[in-house]
């Protein structure tokens, strides 16, 4: 019999009589020092089955209870079997817990049937159909998670609303974004009117370059080009902090906490984003028709007064407002999907940039059909 304990009983014992380990007092972490020590020199004769009773423990918590599945694991492999592992009842879950987890995941090697080249074709169009479906229904039912959430906020702001999180969104998703737009709606203006003066000079109606550029920037150009650029720079932003965030196990200890994510995590990057992208997508097509004034100043000799003329009999105001409609669904729809990536990460750095990819690929794919969708049912309303 091989015994550890002291004439006075320490907050934390355990002694060997038999094939009974006996523990009890306070398997916590403050113990966790003394107990593992103890529990690297304990030694078993024989080969006999053991029982690990643990009915005399007061308090258990995560690492007592680690220390506990770690010795039963190192009598087994000392050639003993573990006829029993008893706790209180209380600290059942918190051992079943950490032993579940504590186990590798079995490797499942599964082989398809043989398949001729043409049906494993077919097979893999057909899973990867099934696959998106899926994802499009999880994706669907986090659209309805987060839209309860928003109308919670909106109904009672002063409590739901954290508006400095917000704040922070807006500053990082629109105004740090103006430069990029900026200048890339600048030479998107600048390639569309010199693309246009040279098809229409074979016409000689160089001036209906202007209403290519006024129509075909603030109804299509402008807030297309600025949400695939918010969706390749914000969105998978999102998608790597989360992510970052899960790895980190961050993400854990907030819901721990009792905090909620959408509220805390999602709510402040949609509404920033919402509010952000149709300034950027007005500053983009602004940038634009100004690119385009100076394509048609140096290559036609078109001023910029007749630009203006021609212009303002070109487009109005509603041609803005269908720009402009757009943007706030193309950033929820964004934000949404960067949110959602980030959160399916998995605990490994790999999966951070796996998911990052997707999410861009994903919001751009979206954004388009959306665009499409838009343009079709404003066609059909005859805006």
């Amino acid at each position: 019999m091989v015994s550890i304990e002291n004439t006075a009983e320490p907050a934390a014992w355990f002694k060997l009589e038999r094939n009974v380990l006996r523990a009890g007092g306070r398997w916590t972490i403050a113990e966790s020092a003394r107990l593992d020590q103890q529990l690297q020199g304990l030694e078993a004769r024989g080969s006999q089955a053991l029982t690990i009773d643990g009915s005399r423990i007061e308090k258990l918590d995560s690492t007592g209870a680690w220390l506990l599945l770690r010795t039963a694991r190192t009598l087994e492999a000392a050639g003993h079997h573990i006829a029993s592992l008893d706790v209180p009842e209380r600290y059942s879950a918190l051992i079943k817990k950490l032993d579940r987890d504590d186990q590798p995941e079995p490797e499942h090697k599964h082989r398809g049937p043989r398949m001729s080249p043409g049906v494993y074709r077919l097979y893999r169009i057909g899973k990867a159909t099934v696959k998106a479906s899926q994802q499009g229904w999880r994706m669907l039912g986090y659209l309805g998670r987060v839209t309860v959430e928003t109308g919670e906020m909106i109904a009672a702001p002063r409590r739901n609303l954290r508006l400095a999180a917000m704040m922070n969104q807006v500053e990082e998703t629109g105004i740090s974004a103006l430069p990029i737009v900026g200048l890339l709606a600048f030479l998107i203006g600048v390639v569309l009117a010199y693309q246009g003066a040279d098809q229409l000079k074979k016409f000689g109606a160089e001036i209906f370059t202007i209403n290519l550029l006024g129509v075909g920037v603030l109804r299509e150009i402008g807030g297309l080009i600025t949400a695939i650029i918010v969706a390749g720079r914000s969105g998978s932003a999102f998608t790597a902090h989360l992510g970052t965030m899960r790895v980190n196990q961050e993400i854990d200890a907030m819901q721990t906490m009792g905090l909620d994510t959408v509220d805390t995590l999602v709510l402040p990057r949609v509404i920033g984003l919402v509010i952000s992208l149709p300034i950027l997508t007005f500053f983009a097509d602004i940038m634009a028709l100004i690119g385009g004034a100076a394509m048609c100043y140096f290559d036609l000799g078109i001023n910029i007064p007749a630009f203006l003329r021609q212009l303002n009999e070109a487009v109005n105001v509603n041609t803005l407002m269908v720009g402009l409609i757009k943007a706030p669904v193309f950033a929820f729809v964004i934000s949404l999907v960067g949110c959602y990536e980030g959160f399916q990460v998995e605990r490994n750095a790999a999966s951070v940039g796996l998911l990052t990819t997707r999410s861009v690929v994903e919001s751009v794919f979206l954004v388009i059909v959306l665009d499409a969708a838009f343009s079709v049912m404003f066609s059909v309303l005859g805006i």
